[in-house]
């Protein structure tokens, strides 16, 4: 497959899940769908789609398996120099851009993927989104994959400036399994992440389960 015909498959390689990122005025909160697909083909049921990368910080994945674990094996372990180096941990901001970097210097052979990068430093919670371009945002709320428009049209109903992590995560559960019951490739449960100024805590799945129910 040439470059060109990379391009223009694009679209359908970055396809097959949903993964939504919420900004509080107390934190961030992640959350994705666990269906992996290839093809027509539901090739996992229990996809790991939400990745910690330090106490602070955490990233979900949409795109090629392969690609994406990839490039979370990269930031993760510059996550950890940075942190030996300079005695604190990277700014969110900083883990955005450097990732920005890498996916931008790869554009003409690029990585099949989109990340959502949100965490807690001293500037407060913050949310950026990426694609594989290396195209960087910074964000109150997004969402990435093929449940995309789904999930943001319940994200663009339900939030608000003010909103707390307690709030958020219903919301994110709501937006996610509403592209769950619409979207052919997503699916399989829902799992959350939640940062705070106390660290990143992956939901239990019971709790996870009260707001879908």
């Amino acid at each position: 497959m040439d470059y060109y015909e990379i391009i223009n498959n694009i679209d359908r390689l970055t396809t097959g899940t949903t993964t939504v990122g919420i900004r509080c005025v107390d934190g961030v909160i992640l959350a994705t769908d666990r269906r992996a697909t290839a093809g027509y083909l539901v090739a996992n049921r229990s996809a790991q789609k939400i990745y910690i990368l330090d106490d602070h910080l955490a990233a979900t994945i949409a795109g090629s398996v392969a690609d994406a674990q990839n490039i979370m094996d990269i930031i993760t372990a510059e996550a950890k120099l940075y942190k030996i180096r300079s005695g604190k941990p990277i700014p969110v901001k900083s883990a955005s851009r450097l990732l920005s970097n890498i996916l931008f210097q790869s554009r003409l052979l690029p990585y099949i993927l989109q990340l959502i990068i949100g965490g807690f430093d001293d500037t407060g919670p913050r949310l950026f989104v990426l694609d594989l371009f290396g195209s960087l945002t910074e964000e109150k709320f997004t969402s990435t994959g093929s449940g995309s428009p789904i999930a943001l049209g319940v994200l663009e109903n339900g939030y608000s400036d003010n909103i707390t992590v307690a709030e958020a995560v219903s919301l994110a559960v709501h937006a996610v399994n509403s592209a769950i019951n619409r979207d052919i490739a997503s699916g399989d449960g829902v799992d959350v992440v939640k940062i705070t100024g106390k660290g990143v805590e992956k939901l239990p799945q019971a709790e996870v389960n009260k707001y879908v129910s």
